[in-house]
């Protein structure tokens, strides 16, 4: 699973604070890559997150870890992002009230400009195909689209240096990342999935993240080591 290295070279990681996110930044890290993190505060109801980021961040020695406001919250659109409920009874087809629009088209383009300041050509996404809720931004036609238009649209790219993005859990679930946090030696609990917390910050258990991240973890026979407010809902 590691992603082809350019060692010592630099690479910058969206590091949204969850778990696939950790496990990218991790498998940068384990293939030789000086590791740069980006996070964005963008409004986001489940900003525990973003506190998971700077912890992964620090365990990981990330060489530098911005987090950049962008209140996407002005814009609503999402349970998310507005005052609209987090479903918590299972999944379903389509596009979940979960879907940020546009979230990881804008990300990506953030996230190519930082790596073009510090001229990285490598970034990492922990976008997956299999467990991705039906968010459309998490295909595989969205990532090479995009890794396209970044060379287009860039000063890197325009002089024949165009970006590598590596998304090396893509065709994974849930089940299979679970098994690579533990054999990265990864602690769980230090990412955060949840999209609907407590008050008093703990993992609902039963929203579509938490059961996508329960169910993957069961399946592998790996420990959760993440406190959830109801052990009684699983996948």
């Amino acid at each position: 699973m590691p992603a082809v290295s350019r060692a010592g070279a630099p690479a910058v990681v969206l590091l949204s604070g969850g778990l696939d996110s950790m496990v990218v930044a991790a498998l940068a890290r384990e293939s030789g890559y000086a590791v740069q993190a980006l996070s964005i505060d963008y409004g986001q109801r489940h900003v525990r997150e973003l506190d998971a980021a700077r912890a992964i961040a620090e365990r990981l020695g990330v060489a530098r870890h911005v987090v950049l406001p962008l209140d996407l919250a002005v814009f609503g659109g999402s349970a998310l992002t507005a005052d609209i409920a987090v479903p918590t009874g299972g999944l379903n087809d389509g596009v979940p009230v979960t879907y940020v629009p546009a979230r990881n088209l804008i990300f990506l383009s953030l996230t190519a400009a930082f790596a073009e300041t510090c001229g990285a050509r490598d970034i990492f996404i922990g976008v997956n195909a299999i467990d991705y809720s039906g968010y459309p931004d998490c295909r595989p036609e969205f990532i090479a689209s995009f890794t396209e238009t970044a060379r287009l649209g860039t000063k890197m790219g325009s002089e024949g240096q165009p970006f590598v993005i590596h998304a090396p859990l893509q065709h994974h679930g849930k089940a299979e990342i679970a098994a690579e946090c533990l054999r990265l030696g990864l602690d769980p609990a230090w990412s955060w999935s949840c999209y609907n917390p407590t008050p008093a910050g703990i993992a609902c258990g039963r929203c579509d993240s938490c059961r996508l991240r329960r169910k993957g973890f069961a399946e592998a026979g790996v420990a959760d080591s993440t406190r959830y407010q109801d052990d009684n809902h699983g996948g």
